[in-house]
């Protein structure tokens, strides 16, 4: 049996591969010796991540260590005896892990229902003879036909290639179909300079060939970059590792409480007993219980509103990352551009003429319209024809078919007044097709092709005023013109024409120059304003491409980057680069870029890790096979829905749709909506919960009975916290959230700002409620249970006017971005009606042991619990709007890598 594996294929000869595999192109493989091979090989496909079960998804929900802690205080509560706490924090775990896993569940299986895709199968050569086989029974040897319109099933070393085109995008970014050809070609080529191959995963465009398969399934160019992206580490989100640090911060202070307390007691001569569940109550109180069923919440109605918007989100977590995001690493193909080919311009004798083929267009004079006709009839497809239209053709035959077209020369109108008497192939040693069209008694004669090879067979250029001689002079004239195109990133064809008695003369003798026809890949219409709108938003936007150069960096001008000096980096530069070992003048530079033309996977791989390593927060869009490693590694990737490839969409965190480079800046201020609520709404659960632990310390320590139970506390931190922090975690946001910087990717959710307005909350319900108990003990003179009733209403209601304290500092007091929430409003009437069934639904009253105070001690309860609200305002209103400087840190770092080297 031969080896099945030939190194570099496209640096040997042909017959030194099939003679490497032991096959004979002519013949093909024989059944029995592809049958062999492909038990040795297996089957030619892709090896694909096992799709994420229902009970991993189930799991996942319980990852999270203030879960572990809540499911500590479970087991807690039943060695104690206080079955219904257990009960009541269970209920809560089952809440929030059925909401996390429907919502994680539900995007898995819409990501698997994009994953779906046909069965494809391979004309190729087998026993002498040309059959069609499943694309998955190809191995290493077989003879594969290609034609236009074929999806190439495996890699291919060229042995025929007949006018062949193939377009890479997926593979390579390139935006334009490359020329195919057999010759050997260098060992260090890169992939999108190996002509003489056909890679799995890209289409043909044009032409026929003939190839030998050298790779199947994961030895293919594909298959080797979906290893890179499974292999990929992916990284926890900044939100995840927020909530993770939070959480070990409180499981530290839950355990400090409850010694300190039971210490505490002890030392006043409480119970052992009874100071233990004082204990149990106070861990209870320091645990914000309703966290995670909040941010769950908030988190998945900010995945719904995405998909609303065309953006499917992955993973929960995802959302709020993008808020974090500091550098967007963009492909170009496909997510900046169209991904197909338009006329932008024309070159013609005397000057140019700018196009526009959207609506209609005006063939401002007789060179515009000759040059109009002569692309739209010099086309493979007769114009008029089935295949002219169809989108899987030659693109820039396309986009001059929609030229004509907008002008006004339909394929219809073309086919009626020029009908095709020959065409005359595309030539690949003259690098030109004609097409002759009867015109009248007469024949026109189209001609297209590479520039400087019409040039030379041209002897008449078409001016204003008709047909005038070419010499020498005028030809190195039109080269100027054209290079100076080039530089701008345009591709360019040349269009010549001329009239004849009959159809059978020498199409490539006597032609008439017509002129210059420029296409460019163009600009998506909503990328310019959405990428202003991550510029102000403190987020640098990069482009990745593997197309070349001066095309990148016409669409980076276009889109509105490198407003200070455009700073294109190309992929032979960075071959080798290591962030690690390269020089501090080269990592600069390479951080300060704009623009990564000719790039290849393991150099998108790289640059991920170097901007982590630097400290930003990724986001990495794309579409193609080439982009999914990166988009696997980076913190956040986003893949294209409708072109990207099954690879990209498997690796990414969040699909869109729509492929709108918008949504994603849509996405960005959601996500720092929703870190803005989760903060919100963290301050407002934990300065109730601090308010309980101090009222409960606080009176233990001075002697006095417990103002509050174990199962009151629970009631107040399941029930009447929940809904209001909920409500804080719909809000719409704040109108300049995407005016600031990114945040730091290490700024904590609660940072020393917060924490200090926690404790000054916490600290004003505190004195509140001990005042009413204190109060209702020694000046109303009611027992201690009733006491405790007055405590627990006061401390209620005053948690819940604790809202409005959560607003903004140095907002409007009445118009602000808490009492603009509807939802709030609704929470505090549902969480007072709560309270009110607490205290006069018997059941209810009796489990919670709150026996009526009588009307004074509910006026004191009342009065008392608006106190907090009026110090909380009054603060506010005199508090400056500091922040951390997180977002200054985050903006310095932003503007350091984008500051060009030396200076």
């Amino acid at each position: 049996m031969p080896e099945l594996v030939v190194d570099k294929p496209f640096a040997l000869a042909a017959d030194a591969v099939a003679t490497a595999l032991s096959t004979v192109p002519a013949d093909g493989l024989s059944t029995e010796d592809a049958l062999r091979r492909r038990q040795i090989c297996g089957p030619n496909r892709l090896r694909r991540r096992a799709a994420r079960s229902a009970l991993s998804i189930l799991l996942h929900q319980f990852s999270g260590i203030i879960v572990w802690l809540l499911g500590a205080a479970v087991v807690l509560s039943l060695v104690l005896g206080d079955l219904a706490e257990a009960v009541a924090i269970l209920v809560v775990l089952v809440i929030n892990s059925a909401i996390g896993f429907f919502t994680e569940l539900r995007a898995a299986r819409s990501m698997e229902a994009l994953l779906r895709i046909a069965e494809v199968r391979s004309l190729v050569r087998r026993d002498r003879r040309v059959r069609k086989v499943d694309a998955r029974d190809l191995v290493p040897g077989d003879i594969v036909l290609l034609e236009a319109g074929d999806i190439v099933t495996a890699d291919l070393r060229l042995v025929e290639a007949s006018n062949l085109q193939a377009d890479e995008s997926v593979l390579t970014g390139e935006s334009v179909p490359v020329e195919k050809d057999t010759p050997a070609i260098a060992a260090d080529a890169g992939i999108g300079d190996r002509a003489n191959m056909a890679f799995r995963g890209t289409a043909i465009t044009r032409g026929a060939g003939e190839g030998i398969v050298v790779a199947t399934g994961m030895g293919t160019e594909i298959g080797r970059i979906s290893d890179l992206a499974q292999g990929a580490e992916g990284v926890a989100s900044p939100l995840e590792r927020r909530l993770d640090r939070l959480g070990h911060r409180l499981v530290w202070l839950t355990l400090a409480l409850a010694v300190l307390t039971i210490a505490a007691g002890v030392l006043q001569g409480h119970a052992f007993g009874t100071m233990l569940q004082t204990g149990v109550a106070l861990a209870v109180a320091a645990v914000p219980e309703g966290l995670p069923v909040v941010a769950t919440l908030c988190l998945a109605r900010g995945m719904w509103r995405m998909a609303s918007r065309n953006a499917l989100i992955t993973r929960l977590s995802s959302v709020e990352t993008l808020g974090a995001t500091t550098v967007v690493l963009t492909d170009k193909t496909g997510t900046l551009t169209e991904n197909r080919m338009t006329v932008v311009r024309y070159l013609l004798a005397g000057g140019d003429v700018a196009f526009e083929a959207e609506g209609e267009a005006r063939a401002e004079d007789d060179r515009v319209a000759a040059a109009l006709r002569v692309g739209a009839l010099c086309i493979n497809a007769e114009p008029g024809d089935e295949a002219a239209e169809d989108h899987g053709g030659d693109p820039m035959e396309i986009a001059l078919l929609s030229a004509a077209e907008a002008a006004g020369m339909g394929r219809g109108w073309l086919k009626e007044h020029y009908p095709r008497a020959r065409k005359h192939a595309f030539d690949p040693d003259r690098r030109m097709m004609a097409s002759v069209h009867a015109e009248g008694t007469r024949f026109l004669y189209a001609v297209k092709g590479a520039p400087e090879a019409v040039f030379e067979v041209c002897d008449h250029q078409l001016g204003a005023e008709g047909p005038a001689p070419l010499d020498a002079n005028g030809r190195e004239d039109w080269a100027r013109r054209q290079s100076e195109a080039a530089r701008e990133g345009l591709r360019l064809l040349a269009l010549a024409m001329k009239e004849a008695a009959s159809d059978g003369e020498p199409p490539y003798e006597g032609l008439t120059l017509v002129g210059l026809v420029c296409f460019l890949d163009p600009l998506r219409a909503d990328v310019p304003a959405a990428l202003r709108a991550s510029l102000d938003a403190g987020v640098r936007v990069v482009m990745l491409t593997g197309d070349h150069a001066d095309t990148a960096a016409t669409i980076a001008r276009d889109a509105g980057l490198g407003a200070n000096g455009l700073v294109v980096i190309e992929g032979r530069d960075l071959r080798g680069f290591d962030a690690e070992t390269a020089e501090a003048d080269l990592r600069d530079r390479v951080l300060a870029a704009d623009v990564f033309a000719r790039v290849e996977p393991e150099t998108k791989l790289r640059l991920v890790s170097l901007f982590q390593k630097h400290g930003h927060v990724v986001a990495m869009t794309g579409d193609g096979v080439n982009d999914a490693p990166a988009l696997r590694k980076a913190d956040i990737g986003i893949a294209m829905g409708l072109r990207g490839t099954e690879v990209a969409r498997e690796a990414a965190d969040m699909v869109l749709k729509d492929d709108a480079f918008a949504t994603i800046i849509a996405a960005m201020r959601q996500g720092r909506v929703i870190f803005g609520n989760i903060r919100r709404f963290v301050v407002y659960l934990m300065s109730c919960n601090v308010s309980e632990v101090l009222v409960v310390g606080l009176a233990v320590a001075a002697g006095l009975p417990p103002p509050l139970l174990p199962l009151q506390i629970l009631f107040l931190n399941l029930v009447t916290d929940v809904f209001p922090a909920f409500a804080l975690g719909l809000g719409r946001g704040e109108e300049g959230v995407m005016g600031r910087p990114p945040r730091d990717p290490d700024e904590p959710i609660v940072g020393r700002p917060e924490w200090s307005w926690i404790g000054v909350l916490g600290g004003l319900i505190t004195v509140a409620t001990l005042a009413a108990f204190g109060l209702a003990l020694f000046w109303l003179g009611l027992d201690a249970r009733r006491a405790v009733t007055v405590a627990f209403v006061t401390l209620a209601l005053a948690q819940l006017w604790n809202v409005f304290n959560v607003r903004s500092a140095g907002g409007r007091l009445l118009q602000n971005d808490v009492t603009r929430n509807p939802y709030v409003w609704a929470a505090l009437g549902f969480c007072a009606m709560l309270i009110a069934l607490a205290l006069w639904w018997p059941d209810l009253s009796e489990i919670l042991d709150l026996p009526h105070p009588g009307a004074a001690g509910l006026r004191l309860a009342v009065g008392l619990s608006v106190v907090p609200l009026l110090a909380g305002q009054l603060i506010l209103s005199v508090r400056r709007p500091a922040r951390p400087n997180g977002g200054a840190r985050a903006r310095d770092r932003v503007h350091a890598a984008r500051r060009p080297p030396g200076d």
